[in-house]
């Protein structure tokens, strides 16, 4: 029973719009209840008018309309003394602001998985575009909530546990980017280390103690020593890795005195997209010059760019070019999936989330030109701060433990897949482009 749910934004809800209103329709099968016991009624035409003129209209539309019907002359013929209009503005007030918090979505409305499920894990999912998420193909019975916080405030988090009950946290929401942190590095102390405490700080709050943690290879820095093992010292060497180290710290250090289940997936480099085309690569256009190597190679086949850049052609490899251990999205799916089944109260597991195989930049270009079908035009440029030379994994610790290892290893086919999505999604995850 694999089931998902997007919360909504914690500043901005949805609702869907009711029906439009058409001449004739009796009125009160669009006013919720009358304003008050012995209000009069504005005349029949007036308010259809409104109706009318609003046709399909939502909760804030309707309550626009109830301020048109406070301002509306009465049919009461008699002229009212002041402290009666008074009193009758009062109670028009007060049912004003009752109407307001039942048309409100929230409502009468409790989540539907506001209380735990025999045999069926309720677990949290922060991060990401809620377009681009698609979770039916994580766990047997397993129910995925996805969030999209915009306000990382511990009140407006807190509320999110308060209001449903969460078994496990997936936490994603982190920006990623090496090239940005290097400029704005407190964007990334922020987003990254400060965020996962409020995550953590309502946890505990709420007694939710299987933690699933989104961290990086870049943790680790710069090895000396090939492949890397999770026992490699981490050194890193960006304020993206610096706050995914601390944010590792501040988890492990609360573990110390809790029975939290924890696992930290130290990713390497993610490439590829959905097989089934549900999900694929958009980021931001103002992130495009910090991206990673397959959306700039993408850009540069479709024309967006003129051609690929190579940042760095002189490190100490077999080409001059940067070296890096390419993990195919569906393959971290599954990391997370049986991460989930193996965590345990009081343990924590760490491991690499990589396919041990190390390839270089021009290797990854090559790789993209034979999937295209593009001759990529490619400009060698100087080093990008806060690039190191090679890294990739040594992933024997994930298949011993979690019986986990890359399926999707072919480098070409991955980026096919992903150049597939590209050309059905011209504009990402917005409205097609005519």
């Amino acid at each position: 029973m694999s089931r998902f749910l997007r919360i909504p934004n914690t500043e901005v809800s949805r609702v869907s719009k009711g029906a439009p209103v058409t001449e004739g329709d009796p009125i009160e099968q669009h006013v919720a209840e009358p304003l008050a016991v012995g209000v009069p009624i504005p005349r029949r035409t007036d308010l259809q008018k409104i109706y009318l003129k609003f046709g399909s209209f939502d909760y804030k539309d309707q309550i626009f309309i109830i301020f048109l019907y406070m301002g509306m002359d009465y049919v009461d013929p008699v002229k009212k003394s002041g402290v009666k209009r008074k009193i009758v503005f009062a109670a028009c007030l007060v049912m004003l602001c009752i109407t307001m918090i039942k048309l409100s979505p929230s409502f009468g409305s409790p989540s539907p998985f506001s209380r735990h499920e025999a045999g069926v894990t309720h677990v949290l999912v922060t991060g990401g575009d809620p377009k681009a998420v698609s979770f039916e193909i994580l766990a047997e019975n397993t129910v995925m909530y996805y969030v999209e916080v915009t306000n990382w405030q511990y009140g407006q988090v807190n509320k999110i546990f308060s209001e449903n009950a969460f078994d496990a946290v997936m936490h994603f929401a982190a920006v990623a980017y090496v090239g940005e942190s290097t400029l704005d590095p407190l964007k990334y102390y922020h987003n990254i280390t400060s965020n996962t405490l409020v995550v953590l700080e309502a946890m505990a709050t709420h007694n939710v103690n299987t933690l699933i943690y989104s961290s990086t290879c870049a943790t680790y820095g710069e090895p000396d020593k090939m492949p890397i093992t999770e026992e490699t010292p981490q050194n890193p060497i960006n304020p993206y890795g610096k706050a995914k180290k601390m944010a590792e710290d501040i988890i492990l250090d609360f573990h110390k005195n809790s029975d939290m289940a924890v696992m930290i997936l130290r990713y390497f480099n993610v490439i590829g997209s959905d097989p089934d085309g549900r999900l694929g690569e958009a980021p931001r256009p103002e992130l495009r010059e910090h991206g990673r190597i397959s959306g700039a190679c993408f850009d540069a086949a479709r024309g967006i760019t003129n051609g690929l850049k190579v940042r760095g052609t002189d490190y100490k490899t077999a080409d001059g070019t940067c070296i890096r251990d390419y993990i195919d999205v569906t393959d971290l799916v599954d990391a997370h999936v049986k991460a989930l089944e193996k965590a345990q109260p009081g343990e924590v597991g760490i491991y690499n989330v990589g396919t041990g195989r190390g390839r270089s930049v021009n290797e990854f270009v090559k790789a993209c030109k034979m999937a295209t079908g593009v001759n990529i035009k490619v400009d060698f440029l100087p080093r990008r701060p806060g690039d190191y030379a090679e890294v990739f994994s040594d992933p024997s610790k994930i298949l011993r433990e979690l019986n986990w290892s890359a399926q999707y290893t072919d480098l070409e086919k991955s980026l096919r897949v992903a150049w597939r999505w590209q050309k059905l999604h011209l504009n990402g995850y917005g409205p097609s482009k005519v």
